[in-house]
């Protein structure tokens, strides 16, 4: 899979990118909202993987510029974030993700996610 990591965290997006590059998919990383929808612009990735909490724009924003992006919006794009309630949960879907992930996540969660998520470019 084609995934980009928009994560402000140094070591949590640079843990999630071994491990998927572990997992033989391709991965960017990005540290913020506008440089992470400056790389999915550039990269088209099959699945974003997006923190809530980021500078610059936060996570709901970047969801909704997604879906608004006609070469974008098709993408899979899962929230991780570290509140994890059901009104949380309800506030992403809302924004456009398609799922939301609690931190720190679960690394088979997190290969479901991938393994189901729609093939191809978005």
């Amino acid at each position: 899979r084609r995934v980009l990591i928009i994560e402000d965290n140094l070591d949590v997006a640079q843990s999630l990118q071994e491990v998927l590059q572990l997992g033989a998919h391709t991965v960017e990383v990005a540290a913020d909202g506008p440089a992470g929808l400056a790389c999915a612009r550039a990269f088209h990735p099959e699945v974003v993987l997006c923190d809530l909490g980021l500078p610059g724009m936060d996570g709901f924003e970047v969801a909704r510029a997604l879906r608004a992006d006609p070469e974008l919006r098709a993408v899979h794009a899962v929230a991780l974030s570290g509140y994890a309630l059901l009104d949380d949960v309800r506030r992403s879907l809302a924004a456009g993700f398609d799922e939301h992930l609690a931190k720190p996540v679960d690394l088979a969660t997190l290969g479901r996610v991938l393994a189901e998520a729609p093939r191809g470019r978005p």
